[in-house]
């Protein structure tokens, strides 16, 4: 185990090369300039060339990124364009509510998720499983921006029960975690049902049922355990997806946070910022998969994680 999470760790070197590197192009070719959006747009040309040589946005894209990873290494993610702080101060008040939302969706989400699949693959054909699948459906077809905005005009403005955004306490949490975990959820009570239905046909579930053992302990002890494998997987990709989705419903929630962060930046063309956000969305993902594989050993102690 120690050798195979050693060698992960390793290999996340030259992922997170590539990404900087493609990042680093990519925002480059964002059209606009970011001289002229800090210089101010009633500057002189002369006046926009001082910021840009400032900036370092003069030297060929080759030697700025260069210069970028040098700071990198040392753990400097740069200064910001827009407000001249440093993108790490930045980070530090969006990061954990960002982390906090995306928790939160997904704990509720696993829950509920699992609860439905589990009553639908037990009720086969019936009108529990015909009502949890209408309700996965649900949560995979709707828009996250169509259902944060349906949330907030029905609890916000009409009820009055929880604010329309930012944060102000736990209740501002409460509509974009159920926003943001509606698709999760409808994905992993789809994946437990099939996968719970798949493993019930299995031998040993037979075997045990000839046992004696009660249903409730083949179900939960037995089938439900072996089927999680599956579910695991989905639910670990989901969970990385989460952390660079939430851009969307932190927009439409005014919600301080990461993603929020990221459109502002992108609207500035503030390259530190964008390069680092989206590099930390890839270690973030790059952590879950190995949590994920890590999880695969506990559910199932034959499996062999290759080292």
């Amino acid at each position: 185990m120690l050798k195979f999470v050693v060698r992960r760790v390793i290999e996340i070197i030259p992922i997170l090369i590539i990404v900087s590197m493609l990042t680093f192009l990519f925002i480059h070719l964002i059209p606009g300039d970011p001289a002229r959006l800090v210089a101010g747009k009633d500057a002189t040309m002369e006046e926009v060339e001082n910021v840009r040589h400032e900036l370092g946005l003069d030297k060929p894209i080759v030697v700025q990124y260069v210069d970028y990873m040098k700071k990198l290494v040392t753990g400097d993610l740069g200064t910001s364009l827009t407000t001249s702080l440093p993108v790490i101060d930045m980070f530090k008040s969006r990061f954990m509510p960002s982390i906090y939302l995306t928790f939160l969706s997904m704990i509720w989400a696993t829950i509920i998720g699992l609860l439905i699949g589990v009553v639908s693959a037990v009720f086969k054909n019936k009108w529990p499983d015909y009502l949890g699948m209408v309700t996965a459906v649900s949560g995979i077809s709707l828009p996250g921006f169509w259902l944060g905005l349906l949330l907030i005009q029905l609890f916000s403005v009409q009820l009055g029960w929880l604010p329309t955004g930012g944060i102000d306490s736990f209740k501002s949490y409460i509509l974009p975690s159920l926003t943001l975990g509606a698709g999760i959820m409808s994905m992993i009570a789809r994946f437990t049902r099939s996968s719970l239905l798949e493993t019930m046909q299995a031998d040993f579930i037979r075997t045990s049922r000839a046992k004696g053992l009660a249903e409730r302990t083949v179900i939960f002890g037995h089938a439900l355990r072996n089927s999680l494998i599956s579910v695991v997987t989905i639910a670990g990709l989901q969970f990385g997806f989460l952390l660079g989705g939430s851009v969307v419903v932190e927009t439409v929630f005014s919600f301080p946070g990461m993603g929020r962060l990221l459109i502002d930046s992108i609207s500035f063309r503030d390259y530190p910022v964008i390069q680092s956000a989206i590099l930390l969305f890839a270690v973030e993902f790059i952590i879950v998969n190995l949590i994920v594989d890590i999880l695969y050993k506990v559910l199932n102690p034959k499996i062999q994680l290759n080292s």
